[in-house]
């Protein structure tokens, strides 16, 4: 009820904005500051520097906070750079734009000409010699000092999160830079960024399932992209030879802190190179990201100290596993035998579960919770990994590997399978699996088949979950919140 009588009270005030003929919405403003440029270039000033050179500033935002009352008053205009002090004044402004001024609220635009001083409490102030009403706020913002205490509400109202929570504004700014950081990376290795189509036709390139939807000139069924991999590597085929692409991609599945179903990845390819390159280069990405937009190699994440200097440890999959349950999965050499050894440690087994889901359904429960520094767990089985090269050495095992800190996975890599008789064997298996109730299963991808018998290099690939990247270097534990629009269920 207050909110609403806060409401009819500024619409009386709109309405006397319009009658003094002062436009409630106005229009251009021209401004020659933010406010963190102002403190950049002028806090160390001292007062008399300031009153001798009358430095004049031009800005613009909204007020978060207003004191005073009679013939002066200070009001706090935040940009979206920071907040700065205005001192406002009836002698300075006149009658009209001081009026204007008195019926003002928190939350309304306006412009503010004039030039700088110092308060008595020494703090950087601009002295207001102009003032120009540019939005009125028809409702109240919330409390300043406690800003959006429910997340539901943040998340749903982010431009509320944004002016309330130096945080929220904090990630918001950082988010574009680590982008800019690993495009700059990238480019400067000699990788050309490319586009590829989001509505694609066949699933394939990762393990997911899917949004549908349907193009009706086409007459066709459509996905939305779960991976960029597969044509990707067709630009490989094409002789690119070392190509990336960030965009966002779509799962149709759970959510939770780590997941939202739209979400933005990095997929690179690299003709001549496999694994251990791919390995090298992860390494050398986070640490340039870290340094680039964090000034170190290193970032603290929920309490706990986090380092990229390479190497990152590398450990198989099975030594993983191992290490925590004494079990060597190098040694067990049938399916029975594995489902028995999931039985006795109480994992859960589906219907289309091989020898290679077993071991990951291990190395998911007894291990990934246990790994915080980047680690590099590699030789992932071959029915979880249908687009890497098997190994010489054991062919049950892939040269794919993926990148773990703080318990999550934030890259997947491998040498690319370029055989095209063994991937469309791949294809087969993963058909099988499917019929057997696995809805994550690879289509075969007949044009993919078709570029692989025309030749495609050796080559290392890649992909870096950019939301959970964000997440690590902001210190942000929930990835709705680097992302400023995430998908919420419906508000009864």
């Amino acid at each position: 009820m207050e909110d609403l009588e806060q409401t009819r009270i500024r619409k009386e005030k709109l309405q006397y904005l319009k009658d003094k003929g002062v436009d409630p919405f106005g229009s251009k403003y021209e401004r020659t500051h933010h406010a963190k440029q102002i403190k950049d270039a002028y806090d160390t000033l001292p007062k008399e520097e300031l009153e001798l050179h009358k430095v004049e500033v031009s800005i613009a935002g909204r007020i978060m906070l207003k004191r005073g009352q009679g013939k002066a008053g200070f009001m706090h205009i935040k940009d979206r750079s920071g907040t700065i002090q205005i001192y406002v004044r009836l002698n300075d402004l006149g009658d009209d734009q001081y009026d204007t001024v008195m019926h003002s609220d928190l939350g309304d635009i306006v412009g503010v000409k004039g030039y700088l001083f110092r308060t008595n409490t020494d703090e950087l102030t601009i002295h207001a010699t102009t003032y120009t009403h540019l939005t009125k706020a028809l409702r109240p913002l919330p409390d300043k000092f406690h800003g959006l205490q429910d997340k539901e509400i943040a998340r749903r109202k982010r431009y509320l999160d944004l002016l309330t929570s130096d945080e929220a504004l904090r990630v918001a700014v950082l988010r574009p830079m680590i982008i800019r950081s690993i495009q700059r990376f990238f480019d400067e290795k000699g990788f050309i960024e490319v586009e590829t189509p989001v509505l694609q036709k066949t699933l394939g390139g990762a393990s997911a399932r899917p949004f549908r939807t349907y193009h009706n000139a086409l007459d066709m069924d459509f996905n939305l992209r779960i991976a960029t991999e597969l044509p990707l590597k067709k630009l490989l085929v094409g002789g690119l030879e070392a190509v990336y692409e960030i965009g966002r991609l779509f799962r149709n599945e759970g959510m939770d802190a780590k997941h939202n179903p739209e979400f933005t990845t990095i997929e690179a390819y690299l003709a001549y190179s496999d694994m251990e390159g791919m390995m090298d280069l992860v390494e050398d990405v986070f640490n340039q990201v870290a340094l680039d937009v964090l000034g170190e190699p290193k970032v603290t994440f929920q309490d706990q100290e986090i380092r990229f200097e390479k190497p990152f440890k590398r450990v198989h999959m099975v030594d993983a596993i191992k290490e925590k349950t004494n079990i060597n999965f190098f040694e067990v050499k049938t399916l029975e035998e594995a489902k028995k050894l999931a039985k006795d440690n109480h994992i859960h087994i589906e219907k289309h579960f091989e020898y290679g889901h077993i071991v990951e359904a291990f190395f998911e429960h007894f291990v990934e919770e246990t790994l915080i520094q980047p680690t590099f767990v590699y030789g992932h089985p071959i029915e979880i990994s249908p687009l890497a090269k098997k190994n010489d050495l054991d062919p049950r095992f892939t040269e794919r590997f993926e990148l773990f800190i703080v318990k999550s996975e934030f890259a997947n890599a491998f040498s690319e399978l370029n055989d095209p008789i063994d991937q469309k064997e791949r294809f087969d298996t993963q058909q099988t699996q499917k019929a057997l109730g696995n809805d994550e299963a690879n289509d075969v991808d007949l044009d993919f088949l078709e570029a692989l018998e025309y030749g495609m290099p050796p080559a290392g690939g890649l992909g870096i979950g950019i939301d959970r990247l964000i997440m690590l270097l902001t210190n942000t534990p929930n990835i709705r919140d680097v992302i400023l629009f995430p998908h919420l269920k419906t508000k009864e």
